[in-house]
């Protein structure tokens, strides 16, 4: 083996072995149908292009960039310095189990124990194992697309069958289809996914929808995963959670997790709240799957529930901050209708008039068109789910979470007189 070439040996005779090309496995079926988070290749684009010379405005990127709270950084290091290295119970430590039971039942209005948590490695392997509990091959899941493109891929990786639903557009935001949403519901429907304060919308359900949401999971006997991610990035109003409606904790498996209020996205911290019976098996999925959560991260998690929140409070109103200032310039605009979401970190307009002052009709030919003339770099529609077959209308995403209001305003102003000039044109 020579050092210039770790996946080459050579004969005798010094002819390099290629082994990459003489192994070729033959993966399991399921690879086929694993999808990933499209959103990366709009970074490596943006990247090329910041290769280049040119700056690039990353209103891509879902990602934070505040530095976690230095309490929750003292709090884990601590815990590393004494030792908090090892294996832990598969289900998290009890200390940090009773915090995120006690977090949850005091802003959700639940009635949460120890027992009712299972602590992960993130919010994303609750998505995984609610289905491994839950759903049988050939199940159906109800789904929303647009959304986190990881239900429709873990959905399907594991032999269910994603059936979306839909959101409508309004006066002053998205309404999930609730009508379309039964009519797609059959015998083999068996669970339901809702991430309310929603990515990429920023649309959250009103207690009218949540009504009817309970009284169709209830007449037709349906699990559902809460994904409440951004349940404590808002700006205005209060959350609530999906099962804190009347008789649908017993069915409801919430996904917690520390990522965006506590700025800890890169330290993969979460958990899943829900009836024992569904905890215990997704114990167990995490003593097949990881063993345990990091220990001493799990002792930064509890500093983060119960120690000072000035600077969560402070993140939050740093964000409110750059809503405003980007929801300015867009609604001033031509060609771009958006509304103001009360939460998330994401703004999800109308650029369907845009696209067609500028003479395009793939959105995606547009948003590399902005990336190219004014640096601008955002996702679109399609990178949150299969559009459906009869969607007629065009959107972007951004997101402001990582970068400040001065490129915030100096990007949009870029965006909106790209888009005058050609007004102007016509």
């Amino acid at each position: 083996m020579r050092d210039d070439d770790s996946s080459s040996s050579f004969d005798s005779r010094g002819v390099r072995i290629d082994w990459d090309a003489l192994v070729s496995p033959r993966t399991a079926g399921r690879v086929s149908k694993l999808g990933t988070e499209t959103a990366f290749a709009v970074s490596a684009e943006a990247t090329a292009f910041a290769a280049l010379g040119h700056h690039v405005y990353p209103f891509h990127i879902g990602d934070l960039n505040f530095a976690t709270p230095p309490n929750i950084v003292e709090a884990s290091l601590r815990a590393l310095k004494d030792g908090k290295t090892g294996y832990c119970p598969n289900a998290g430590i009890p200390i940090l189990k009773e915090a995120v039971a006690n977090e949850v039942n005091a802003s959700r209005g639940l009635d949460y124990r120890a027992e009712n948590v299972a602590v992960q490695p993130g919010g994303k392997p609750v998505i995984g194992k609610f289905l491994l509990t839950l759903m049988n091959p050939g199940d159906e899941v109800l789904y929303p697309n647009p959304g986190f493109p990881i239900y429709e891929s873990q959905i399907e990786f594991h032999g269910g069958v994603a059936v979306p639903y839909r959101f409508v557009e309004s006066a002053t935001g998205f309404e999930i289809d609730l009508e379309a949403l039964e009519r797609s519901i059959t015998p083999r429907t068996r669970l339901l996914i809702l991430n309310d304060l929603q990515n990429p919308l920023g649309a959250e359900c009103s207690p009218q929808e949540f009504e009817r949401l309970s009284e169709i999971v209830s007449q037709h006997d349906l699990w559902v995963l809460s994904d409440e991610a951004y349940f404590d990035v808002r700006y205005s109003g209060t959350s609530t959670s999906f099962a804190s409606i009347a008789d649908m904790a017993r069915r409801t498996v919430i996904l917690y997790t520390f990522s965006k209020r506590f700025a800890m996205t890169g330290w993969r911290l979460g958990a899943a709240l829900g009836p024992r019976s569904v905890i215990d098996v997704i114990a167990t999925l995490n003593v097949n799957d990881e063993s345990c959560t990091n220990h001493f991260v799990q002792y930064g998690g509890v500093e983060a529930l119960t120690g000072d929140q000035t600077e969560p409070r402070r993140i939050v109103s740093v964000l409110k901050e750059r809503r405003d200032a980007a929801l300015k310039i867009l609604r001033a605009t031509p060609g771009v209708r958006c509304y103001e979401p009360r939460g998330t970190f994401y703004l999800f307009p109308n650029v369907t008039e845009a696209m067609r002052i500028k003479g395009f009709e793939d959105v995606d030919d547009f948003r590399r068109e902005v990336l190219r003339e004014t640096g601008v770099s955002v996702c679109s529609r399609t990178h949150f789910g299969r559009p459906q077959v009869d969607e007629d209308q065009h959107y972007v995403r951004f997101a402001y979470s990582g970068i400040e209001v001065d490129q915030i305003v100096e990007g949009l102003e870029r965006f909106r007189s790209y888009l005058d000039l050609s007004t102007a044109a016509s």
